[in-house]
């Protein structure tokens, strides 16, 4: 597929890294908080880029837009996080047009998801977006492109069964906890911070294992607080972390920290503990395990745990596929007519103007001329030109930028847009 932005020397790329290549502790330096994406997406904007989206989940950061070279967006990336250049060479990835557009589809729809199936993707797409249009940073094909993947994402859930079956990271923790927990019931279990996977691993332990030693710290009381109001959990302050590790059996840690906020130092244990690291970068530092009794287990690990329904979910995937190839057809069918039609429509312009030129002529060179016949046999006559042009530009075996640059050197036009 050709470049489909006004100017012929930007195209439209998908730069970043994810779970395929890159582990956690990678994909840990290349995260993007809240204030690091604002960031980029200012210094992409005064770095004179139109159009872009940024997201950065657990699982993957990457970039969508338009640019000369590739190598402006990893920049953009690495300049607003603790990645590295020569780090991105080794796990990052480049697709560019028709690949990068196909990315973002097999993104948004939860094929391309570190658990199949699993759409909370789309939900950051949309906000990305949203951020990025709000910034003047979203041109129409971008925001077509992502109303397109919504789309596709919608059709894919309500479909099929791609997403049936209850199949998460937060599930996977919780079927961890039971199989290699005693009497889970009755252990105390700590929740340390608000993250979404945090909060859903919570609320599956409160429903299924009825435990009333579930307590819950934040460096944030009053998001602590929300939570335990829903779930009915015990709310301790950020200062009494350490004494409650003490007490803990199992401890659930998810945090939005850069940095690790949990060590061999603050644990002082005369007992087992089990600790699950939930967090994008890792937030327990690995010298817990030099720690007797302490088994650390990371998201990574709890991603790689299938089961049934991740099997059955795999026979899914072929009518997925259908589905966006249809509505990426659709939307690749579009960008084209809005590439071709400005050229198209000079084209018509051109060929009218000659013909007012030679009806003006005629008109007064022939006697009893029938100029209002005349008019309708021409009009009709560059009807079909211009179709035939159109319908040439449209075929996918065409060289549309090409055939573009012929039709208006022929010509002698400059494409009009409407």
């Amino acid at each position: 597929m050709e470049n489909n932005n006004t100017s012929k020397h930007h195209y439209f790329y998908a730069v970043g890294l994810s779970y395929k290549k890159a582990d956690a502790e990678i994909r840990g330096m290349f995260s993007l908080d809240a204030a690091a994406k604002t960031r980029l997406l200012e210094q992409a904007k005064n770095e004179g880029i139109e159009s872009l989206i940024v997201t950065s989940t657990c699982n993957r950061t990457e970039i969508y837009g338009y640019a000369e070279h590739p190598f402006q967006l990893i920049k953009l990336i690495c300049e607003n996080s603790q990645g590295s250049v020569e780090s991105f060479q080794k796990v990052g990835f480049v697709y560019k047009n028709q690949e990068a557009i196909s990315h973002l589809f097999r993104v948004g729809t939860g094929l391309d998801s570190q658990i199949l199936g699993d759409f909370e993707i789309i939900a950051q797409i949309r906000n990305s977006f949203s951020q990025s249009k709000s910034l003047g940073l979203a041109n129409a094909f971008m925001e077509r492109l992502v109303n397109a993947v919504i789309q596709a994402s919608k059709k894919i859930k309500t479909d099929t069964e791609i997403s049936s079956g209850a199949t998460s990271v937060s599930f996977a923790a919780v079927q961890y906890i039971f199989k290699n927990v005693e009497d889970i019931g009755n252990k105390n279990i700590l929740l340390f911070g608000t993250g979404k996977i945090g909060r859903n691993t919570c609320e599956n332990l409160v429903k299924h294992t009825k435990n009333e030693h579930i307590t819950l710290i934040n460096r944030t009381k009053e998001k602590a607080e929300k939570l335990a109001g829903k779930l009915n959990l015990i709310v301790k302050d950020y200062s009494e972390l350490h004494l409650e590790l003490q007490k803990a059996d199992v401890v659930v840690v998810a945090t939005g920290a850069q940095n690790p906020t949990i060590d061999k130092a603050i644990l002082n244990l005369k007992k087992p503990m089990l600790i699950l690291d939930l967090s994008i970068p890792k937030n327990v530092h690995e010298n817990v395990e030099e720690i007797e009794g302490v088994t650390l287990i990371h998201m990574d690990y709890l991603s790689q745990l299938t089961d049934e329904t991740l099997e059955n979910r795999k026979k899914h995937i072929p009518a997925a596929e259908a589905i966006i190839e249809e509505i990426k057809e659709e939307f690749i069918t579009w960008t084209k007519g809005r590439k071709f039609a400005p050229t198209i429509n000079a084209l018509k312009a051109k060929l009218n103007a000659i013909k007012t030129s030679e009806l003006d002529f005629q008109s007064k060179k022939i006697s009893n001329f029938n100029e209002e016949q005349a008019e309708i046999i021409s009009n009709r006559i560059i009807q079909k030109i211009t179709t035939h042009f159109a319908n040439h530009l449209k075929d996918d075996d065409t060289m549309v930028d090409e055939s573009i640059e012929w039709i208006e050197k022929v010509f002698k036009i400059g494409a009009i847009t409407k």
